[in-house]
């Protein structure tokens, strides 16, 4: 299918009410593009650890909007939109006002990401995308097999790797740690496309319990489970929220594990903290990752709260991982 994609050259002052007119007109979805740097805020929010290098902020906005091609009402509706940014002006600078189109066809976005995902290792860990053979000199390693599918969780982002060698440390053990327990029972919150419970697994867990609130992840990591030739009894999976959904909470179970580890933003870890010491038994470790560095400190204030101690902080990048203990 064809598209045509219609490109607003306006002001950054008005591109919110260029979109909002759009979204009035029936036109669902803009792209907007300018100068303006990422704030830490939004950088966290959208989980982009790598900004982009862009120019100095000009002033100028591109606010886009696509268009099925062929469609008949495509030239009423163009109209409606020039008669709607003149009547913007009246009340914001909305620029030169100037409509640019370019044609566009269709992409296979959920398969052309693949081309970014190439194989890795984290100690004797080998991660690889299922799409890619295994070399003759990664046979002797762990292997996990991932394929994303529309979940997220190649393994590659810092986050991850900081859980990955926190459940290395907890559940293998090393120089500075020895688990009583070697193994564990453990809980995934936000497992996305499984990999932290199939790591914790082909370390020695004993079982995983995963929760998202995407129901495409449970897709995405029992097909993961299968590919890393994992007996479905180990795991279970459910969707939903573990920070407001008791029946979710006794489903999963009270202090039925030895480590509970959740990749996900600070801001969910905040609110989260209160429940998982009921999930934990006690002497058990909660793992987190997720947390941009300016929020390390919020993170840190609500373990606390919850009555964990904790235990050791490790940061890679911008990205902070915060394992803390429960003791009582």
């Amino acid at each position: 299918m064809k598209w045509n994609k219609y490109t607003i050259e306006t002001t950054t002052a008005a591109e919110d009410y260029v979109s909002a007119m759009l979204m009035e007109l029936g036109i669902q979805g803009v792209e907007i593009e300018d100068n303006i740097p990422l704030s830490k805020e939004d950088q966290a929010e959208m989980f982009i650890d790598f900004l982009p290098e862009l120019p100095p902020d000009d002033g100028v906005g591109r606010v886009s909007f696509y268009l099925e091609d062929g469609q008949e009402d495509n030239t009423a509706l163009l109209k409606q939109v020039r008669l709607a940014l003149e009547e913007l002006r009246a009340a914001v600078n909305v620029g030169s006002g100037k409509i640019t189109s370019e044609q566009t066809e269709d992409l296979d976005w959920v398969n052309n990401w693949k081309q970014f995902f190439h194989s890795f290792s984290i100690d004797d860990i080998f991660i690889k995308p299922t799409w890619e053979p295994l070399a003759e000199e990664d046979k002797d390693k762990i292997l996990i097999e991932i394929d994303p599918g529309v979940s997220f969780g190649t393994g590659k982002h810092e986050t991850t790797q900081l859980c990955i060698r926190q459940l290395l440390k907890y559940i293998r053990g090393n120089a500075e740690y020895t688990p009583e327990n070697r193994a564990p029972k453990v809980l995934d919150v936000g497992c996305g496309s499984g990999i932290l419970s199939i790591v914790a697994l082909k370390l020695g867990a004993s079982a995983v319990v995963g929760t998202d609130l995407d129901p495409d992840c449970m897709t995405s990591t029992l097909e993961n489970m299968e590919v890393n030739r994992l007996a479905p009894e180990l795991g279970r999976f459910y969707v939903g929220n573990l920070i407001d959904d008791t029946a979710l909470q006794e489903k999963v179970g009270t202090e039925e594990f030895d480590i509970v580890v959740a990749n996900i933003l600070a801001d969910v870890i905040i609110p989260m903290a209160p429940v998982i010491p009921a999930r934990l038994k006690k002497g058990g470790y909660f793992i987190t990752s997720g947390i941009i560095d300016f929020k390390e400190q919020q993170v840190k204030d609500a373990l606390l709260r919850a009555g964990f101690t904790i235990v050791e902080i490790n940061r890679q990048g911008e990205w902070v991982n915060i394992t803390a203990r429960r003791d009582c």
